[in-house]
């Protein structure tokens, strides 16, 4: 065989040389967020709009915001979670900590409102505020006003009917704390007004301090709750679940309850994992979100539908007069708040 006759066999079997080969396995990418209703959603109606043009897996890490938090610190040079969506106060945990990125300038983080940004490390992927919430039955049945100020969870007349999730390990019970302590002519910098008063005050109205807010439509169901601290986007969820629920602005004002995203430090995908939070933060990512989800978009450019017009017009009416925490001012005592909490109010 000549040299020439050689070569030419040479590459009439390198074609099948490498259809033998083991395609390259596609990367995967881990997103860090929470469960349930909104993992499905994510996973079959949002998520496939970056896996295929992007030839990448995502798969999601389920949990609460402080459990993907303790993931994350678990490794923080190795970390398991490219991505995480976090409410904004573990957010500010999740930044001082070192753990984030900063997001890389991109259109859509350019489309966002400066509410929704923090620092330059995380951005919100969805808006919300924690505001009151009742049982509408009970009310109608009772004759009772709606509530309109965060002074009603002090109403002689919701005595054992408000449930109160627990400072120490929800934010909705921290942002109703902080709100009354406001009332009482207290500060973040000065939750002792807030401390002295509760006991007399909304105290004897709480029929149980609850964790999380889980056993929430069950209390209401049976009846048990009237009077509760909740966001509109989780009213609008119990509504449609047939849980006879109602939203109520307090006049003194709602308080800021983002859910952000930011890139996790030190992860094994750099690049992917900022094209993948700039994903999120687009219309195509929020729509299905809100139409699906009713989760309220971060993105201003996300089209309405008239199922969910009224829920976004209604959200930006009450961030027109929301409460926004210090939240690195707040994350430096809040292990001491906590402590005082279950020691002197869920004894």
């Amino acid at each position: 065989m000549t040299h020439k006759q050689r070569l030419l066999a040479l590459f009439c079997t390198l074609p099948g040389l490498f259809a033998s080969l083991p395609a390259a396995a596609e990367p995967t990418l881990y997103l860090g967020m929470n469960g349930g209703t909104m993992e499905r959603l994510f996973t079959d109606n949002i998520l496939p709009k970056f896996e295929k043009p992007n030839g990448v897996k995502v798969v999601i890490v389920p949990g609460t915001s402080a459990d993907i938090l303790a993931k994350v610190q678990a490794t923080p040079k190795k970390p398991s979670i490219h991505v995480m969506v976090l409410d904004d106060g573990i957010m500010y945990r999740a930044i001082g900590m070192g753990l984030c990125s900063t997001l890389k300038p991109n259109p859509m983080l350019a489309q966002l409102p400066e509410k929704a940004l923090i620092k330059d490390k995380a951005a919100a992927v969805s808006l919300g505020v924690t505001g009151l919430a009742y049982n509408s039955r009970m009310f109608k049945e009772k004759g009772w006003a709606a509530p309109t100020s965060w002074g009603d969870l002090s109403d002689p007349r919701f005595k054992d009917k408000v449930v109160f999730q627990s400072m120490s390990s929800s934010t909705f019970g921290l942002h109703g704390f902080l709100m009354f302590n406001r009332l009482h002519g207290g500060t973040e910098a000065n939750v002792n007004p807030g401390f002295s008063a509760w006991p007399k005050s909304v105290g004897p109205n709480v029929l149980e301090y609850i964790p999380n807010s889980a056993k929430l439509s069950e209390m209401v169901q049976t009846d048990e709750a009237a009077l509760f601290p909740l966001t509109p986007t989780q009213v609008t969820a119990l509504k449609l679940k047939g849980i006879p629920v109602e939203y109520a602005a307090p006049k003194e004002g709602a308080v800021v309850l983002n859910q952000a995203e930011c890139v996790v430090a030190n992860n094994d995908q750099p690049e992917l994992a900022q094209k993948l939070a700039e994903f999120l933060l687009s219309p195509e990512a929020q729509s299905p979100a809100l139409e699906l989800g009713d989760q309220i978009p971060s993105n201003p450019n996300t089209p309405t539908s008239d199922k969910t017009r009224g829920q976004v017009e209604a959200m930006q009416t009450y961030l027109q007069t929301a409460v926004t925490i210090d939240w690195d001012q707040v994350n430096a005592v809040r292990p001491e708040w906590n402590a005082r909490w279950n020691r002197q109010i869920e004894r």
